[in-house]
């Protein structure tokens, strides 16, 4: 009897072929041996039916045929992939292969490709079914999943919430696109000047996203800039000059005053102007000192890559879509040079933890990192990890964060320019977490002129530490201050007076919101809608997002196909297009709660809940049928065409100026 292995993907099976020492001969689309045979799909081989194969008569568009849920699903094999999907459910129920394990994506993706195979293959059940979950592609890795493999009964829960997700996307796709197209399609095609309906294609994250974009884009048109003016001063300590700003706190004469923007900003020059005249009026050109500080600050390294901050970053550095991110880490998690991509931890397993040196050592090759590398092993600054915040084995569901595996470095030549620069950002965060923090020398001054508040902050970098390693990029520039004027400042005593050499006005003027670029796009999908720039914020709020990080590049890239927004391939600028932001006015009027982050995100909880097994598949389902039928039919009953045309009108003259 033998085993029968099933990849992903053809290249992935020549690797666990090599990593099991499976001595198999190439046959058309698997590959056999003595022991063993190794197959692959080419990601999807089976998908979900169209309704028109439920009932021919449901292929014509049609309001009464909507809403469509149908009691059982039907599946069906995709065309082009037709023979490889031959060849595997051949290959499953040979009588002499008794044992089959599967070795697809280690995810709730990979999970749903296999089972549909599976189940449209019609498996016999007597045949045992191990489930490989890996987190690397290193032959280690591969031989410890084979070895630790679980039933893949184990994995129900899972298989439940992947097809659930899908026929949530199928249900809402199907039925919202068809209603709001019937309705109205005509619309918006006689508004586009096109001769015919526009279809409105509708997805449960598709939409919140694209509402998302409009949302901010509205805000910045909208936006009112209002000038506001600051007041500094001048101070002369011990024969250097000092600026401090000026803040209506508790005491001042204008503490919670309208006429101010926040607490340090007049709204009017003139009583800036008189505000002035009141400090210098009898103060005799002094402020006194109320408090001088100096303290040291350390700042720890950041936590580790998932793919959200992974696509962020590279968003920034290399002006990457986030789909083009994916492709190349998941290009590098395959040649084994880093851990599994699609991943929403930060950090790392307790288990990974302890043999982490490995991955140290391996970086020993890596010759921009080497040194580095040597001095944590030299020094086994490794140690103690475990008990550190990289290291938290409730934060992981199916995968710790990415890093490298500190392996296939030679290998780093073959690979595309941008592929090593990928690599190099993910090597020196993960290194960055064993060296020492980096640490800021903060100088703090508070004076007082008239009982008006003054502060001066000063912060220098002392040490860098870990920064040595990520380099200074993000970094603030700091203020150089000399070591005298350090001691000049901290030396300060309550109470004494300095010079006032001048007290100044600083224009400024609020700022709009910034538009999203794709990779704070996709850190505001993770986190429900909110774009939070602190990155230790970020983690703490982590929630449930909208989409997950194995497909939210997908739907970035599906809204720019689709021509409902713009993605500026040099910046990386996210805008809607005119047709983009009139399906949101169109959603907005009828299924208005698409557009919710929150709601949507509730969604994604759900499907969490449904594959840790709190939440049964029939309880999500009988939700699902119930908000679709809802929804399709509330939109059947109303006609907004009249305040629609209105509000297209409003809208059309900010994309003629585009032009």
């Amino acid at each position: 009897m033998k085993a029968l292995f099933i990849t992903e993907k053809p290249s992935v099976a020549r690797e666990f072929a090599a990593a099991l020492n499976i001595n198999a001969k190439n046959r058309d689309g698997y590959m056999e041996g003595d022991k063993a045979v190794i197959t692959w799909c080419v990601g999807h081989l089976v998908t979900m039916s169209y309704p028109d194969q439920y009932d021919p008569a449901l292929k014509k568009w049609d309001l009464e045929t909507i809403p469509f849920i149908p009691e059982t699903f039907k599946y069906e094999t995709i065309p082009g992939v037709q023979k490889q999907f031959d060849i595997v459910s051949s290959l499953l129920n040979r009588e002499d292969i008794d044992t089959i394990y599967v070795c697809t994506d280690s995810g709730r993706e990979g999970e749903y490709i296999y089972r549909l195979v599976d189940q449209q293959a019609n498996v016999s059940k007597d045949k045992k079914k191990k489930r490989v979950w890996i987190d690397s592609q290193t032959k280690e890795e591969v031989i410890r999943g084979v070895k630790e493999a679980k039933d893949l009964s184990e994995y129900d829960n899972l298989a439940a919430a992947a097809y659930l997700r899908a026929k949530e996307d199928y249900l809402m796709g199907i039925n919202f696109s068809r209603v709001l197209t019937l309705k109205y399609g005509w619309t918006l095609g006689n508004y586009l000047n096109q001769k015919r309906s526009l279809v409105v294609a509708v997805g449960r994250v598709m939409t919140c996203v694209l509402g998302m974009i409009v949302k901010r884009e509205r805000e910045i048109r909208t936006f009112v800039p209002t000038p506001f003016y600051r007041i500094l001063g001048h101070f002369d300590c011990q024969g250097f000059q000092v600026e401090a700003e000026w803040k209506a706190v508790k005491g001042s004469k204008y503490f919670e005053s309208n006429k101010l923007y926040k607490d340090n900003g007049f709204l009017d020059k003139k009583d800036a102007q008189e505000f002035i005249k009141y400090l210098e009026d009898g103060s005799n050109n002094e402020t006194i000192v109320v408090s001088s500080s100096k303290r040291q600050e350390k700042k720890n390294p950041p936590l580790l890559y998932n793919l959200a901050e992974l696509q962020n970053e590279c968003s920034k550095r290399f002006k990457l879509s986030p789909d083009e991110t994916l492709k190349v880490v998941q290009d590098l998690y395959e040649k084994k040079l880093v851990t599994y991509p699609r991943t929403d931890a930060r950090v790392l397993s307790s288990a990974v933890a302890k043999e982490i040196y490995k991955n140290i050592g391996g970086l020993n090759n890596y010759a921009p990192l080497s040194g580095f590398a040597n001095e944590i092993m030299q020094g086994k600054k490794y140690q103690g990890m475990i008990k550190s915040k990289y290291v938290d084995d409730k934060k992981i569901t199916d995968h710790y964060a990415i890093i490298p595996t500190g392996q296939a470095v030679n290998s780093l030549s073959r690979i595309s320019e941008m592929g090593q620069k990928v690599y190099d950002v993910i090597a020196r965060r993960f290194l960055s977490i064993f060296m020492p923090p980096a640490v800021y020398l903060k100088i703090k001054l508070e004076t007082q002129t008239k009982g008006e508040a003054f502060f001066a902050n000063f912060k220098m970098l002392k040490d860098p530490g870990y920064l040595k390693v990520t380099g200074m990029g993000g970094q603030k520039k700091e203020v150089a201050l000399t070591e005298e004027q350090i001691n000049a400042i901290s030396s300060l005593k309550k109470g004494m007076k300095l010079p006032v050499k001048e007290y100044k006005i600083k224009d400024g003027t609020t700022s709009a919101p910034k538009r999203y670029n794709s990779g704070s796009l996709i850190l505001a999908m993770e986190n429900a809608g909110q774009l939070i720039e602190d990155e230790d914020l970020r983690e703490q709020i982590k929630g449930s997002g909208i989409g997950t990080s194995a497909t939210r590049a997908e739907i970035v890239k599906k809204l720019v196909s689709n021509k409902y927004i713009a993605l500026n391939k040099k910046t990386q600028i996210v805008t809607p297009t005119l047709t983009g932001e009139m399906i949101v006015n169109v959603v907005s009027a009828s299924i208005g709660s698409l557009l919710n982050p929150t709601l949507t995100a509730s969604w994604e909880k759900g499907l969490t809940y449904v594959a840790e097994g709190t939440v049964t598949e029939e309880e999500y389902m009988q939700k699902l049928d119930k908000f679709v039928t809802q929804k399709t039919n509330i939109v059947k009953q109303n006609n907004f065409q009249y305040q629609l045309r209105q509000s297209f009108d409003q809208i059309a003259p900010y994309y003629q100026k585009k032009k």
